[in-house]
């Protein structure tokens, strides 16, 4: 590592000096062997490498503006406080690496971890405390943009700077010192989540799991996202080359240098940020927010628990020892202790219980336990894998966990694994409706990608409302059972208030459709590209005029194209028995593309074939009680249907021809 030496940059400060070599300002050292302090600081206007090797080389004029920054002034400062505390050689990132080099730049991140561990004192400068000791209570609003904390404690990078170095002493931004480590360990776990254990003692001090690791991280921040991973390396233990640009990959690669180094479970003990179906892999360290209580646990201690949680007495007592011998045998196999990754995903080996309501559907056991509770994911069956999801139904009762080989989905390629959804809601807003809310992901525009042609869950919600009328109703748009399916649900009875907030309605509606999204699957008609069909949905919004409808179907070009429309609800059209009323004159919206020849649509379960017709003549379809003609105005279909049970119900669907 490059290490400024300190007297050499104090004199450069003081006055002019001859122009001084490399060698002189810096030296390349080992740092198993020197003795050396280091800086852990939140950066600003800094000073870079090359500029303090050529610092004494250029202008007095630029020299002075250089001589002006926050992070010279930072240089100058941790330099004293070295050389007072005894120490030759000083180690800063910002002007110790010559970042126009990626292999050096590469190199220093993989061994920044050590270089901060093997440093004698690590000098932390909190540039936005003035106080003369560290702030141990929650300020919201001194702090209101770091959660409450001095912004050094919310930043990525200062986490393994803070852990790894034995000694660590704060200064404020006077370079006063304000405390160390050691001493205020209890107020930094409060601070920072970290045991005081690791705090004072390092991260052997305790037998930590991936996912507390992961955890102290999820509130951090970092400039560049990549750097989200690459802060990790070192206190998970891994190496990888730096890609920047790659943006949130980082994180997956990480997560998949950790899988080929360790058998922690944990690493899958992630909690979904929202209800969600693919990657078995976390999207970012926020993810294991709320993790920091997960503890690894050894085969033994992996037995013990599943026979405390599974002690089905459904079972007799041979069947049960079966079991337990069954288990054992399990867990001391090669498989259970290796993870291996491959394109097919990330090859596990774990006991499953089955979903009750679903067989695609399975709970995995992980070999680790949140205040004293097995973790368990939901996982779906996807071709011959198995992607991670929130959409888990109860396991099967009085079931034994069986240990099976799966492959995780560890990666999602949009060209591959989705399909778009094309909507058409812009008539909605003919009676006065706008697209209110979308739970639990938000779009803009027409184009919709939810639905996953690989994962085996999916599910969006859309909100409609008309503020004035004070009604509103939700479409679910879903994939299960390998089938896209569609639900339109209004609001009961319930008014809304002009100023209410839409995302709570999606949300309950998210939940109910999530819970019944096997039966909605399963009730859905198949799709037939090839002949043309299309399919409606309807319901009634109380206490009005209107009625939600829902046509959908398959394109030719691939994809499932959906349109949302509001009609006047047959019990408040003005119409007789056998016979249509004129149009009014007012331009009624169109709802469907341009077709030709004749079309297949299903009406609420009647089968109707449109043909062309011409005039006032009606032409009667295949399906009993059915008439169709042409309006007067020659660019819209009137469909009227009679039934047995109803001696009227009028459907309206309009053509472009």
């Amino acid at each position: 590592m490059k290490l400024l030496d300190v007297e050499v940059v104090l004199k450069r400060d003081k006055g002019p000096h001859p122009a001084r070599s490399k060698s002189q300002v810096m030296k390349e050292l080992d740092d198993t062997t020197t003795s050396y302090a280091i800086l852990s600081h939140r950066w600003g206007a800094e000073v870079t490498y090359e500029e303090m090797i050529g610092f004494m080389t250029v202008e007095e004029e630029e020299r002075e503006e250089i001589k002006q920054r926050h992070g010279y002034q930072k240089i100058i400062k941790s330099c004293e406080q070295a050389k007072k505390d005894g120490y030759k050689w000083l180690w800063i990132d910002t002007c110790c690496i010559d970042k126009r080099s990626s292999s050096e730049l590469s190199e220093a991140i993989n061994s920044m971890y050590r270089w901060y561990q093997n440093a004698q004192v690590c000098y932390a400068c909190l540039n936005d405390v003035g106080e003369s000791t560290l702030p141990i209570k929650r300020d919201d609003d001194k702090f209101d943009k770091s959660n409450g904390w001095p912004e050094w404690f919310m930043r990525g990078w200062t986490l393994q700077e803070l852990i790894a170095p034995k000694q660590v002493e704060f200064f404020n931004k006077n370079w006063v010192r304000i405390g160390d480590k050691q001493s205020s360990a209890w107020e930094l776990e409060e601070i920072t989540g970290i045991p005081c254990d690791v705090l004072t003692n390092g991260l052997a001090a305790e037998r930590l799991s991936v996912a507390q690791i992961m955890s102290w991280a999820a509130d951090r921040k970092t400039t560049r996202v990549e750097d989200r991973a690459y802060s990790l390396m070192g206190l998970l233990g891994v190496n990888m080359p730096m890609l920047y640009g790659e943006g949130k990959k980082a994180f997956q690669r990480l997560q998949l240098e950790i899988i080929r180094v360790s058998s922690d479970h944990s690493i899958f003990a992630w909690k979904p940020r929202m209800s969600q179906t693919g990657s078995a892999l976390a999207e970012d360290p926020s993810d294991f927010r709320g993790c920091d209580k997960i503890k690894k646990l050894e085969p033994d201690e992996f037995v013990d628990a599943l026979k405390r949680k599974y002690n089905n007495t459904y079972y007799r007592w041979g069947q049960r020892q079966q079991k337990l011998a069954a288990w054992h045998g399990a867990l001391d196999s090669h498989q259970f202790h290796i993870f291996t990754v491959s394109s097919a995903g990330i090859q596990v080996f774990l006991p499953i219980v089955p979903s009750c309501s679903s067989p695609s559907h399975l709970r995995a056991i992980l070999a680790c336990i949140h205040n004293g509770d097995l973790v368990t994911i939901g996982l779906v069956s996807s071709g011959g894998s198995f992607a991670r999801t929130s959409m888990i139904d109860p396991p099967l009762p009085a079931t034994y966990p069986d240990f099976r080989t799966l492959h995780l989905i560890h990666h999602q390629d949009s060209n591959e694994r989705r399909h778009n959804i094309v909507l058409d809601d812009e008539l909605v807003s003919y009676h006065g409706f706008i697209r209110g809310d979308t739970y639990p992901s938000e779009f803009t525009g027409n184009t919709v990608t939810p639905l996953s042609l690989v994962f085996a869950d999916d599910l969006i919600v859309i909100v409609y409302a008309n503020h004035d009328a004070r009604r509103r109703f939700a479409i679910g748009l879903g994939y299960s059972l390998g089938r896209e399916w569609v639900h339109v649900v209004d609001d009961g009875d319930f008014l809304i208030r002009k100023e209410e907030n839409l995302s709570k309605f999606g949300r309950q509606v998210y939940d109910e459709m999530l819970k019944a999204r096997v039966k909605h699957a399963q009730i859905m008609p198949k799709h037939d590209v090839c002949r043309n069909k299309l399919f409606i949905k309807r319901a009634h919004l109380p206490r009005s005029i209107w009625a939600a409808r829902v046509v959908w179907g398959r394109q030719r070009a691939g994809g499932f194209k959906v349109m949302v429309d509001v009609v006047q609800c047959p019990g408040g059209c003005d119409v007789s028995r056998g016979r249509v009323v004129p149009s009014t004159g007012v331009a009624e919206p169109k709802l469907m593309a341009t077709v030709s020849g004749s079309y297949l649509l299903k009406l609420d379960g009647w089968p109707v074939k449109l043909s062309k017709c011409f005039g006032q003549q009606f032409a009667v379809s295949h399906a009993p009680h059915l008439y169709v003609r042409l309006a007067p105005h020659n660019d819209s279909w009137a469909i009227m249907v009679t039934t047995p049970v109803a001696n009227l119900c009028t459907l309206e669907i309009y053509l472009r021809i």
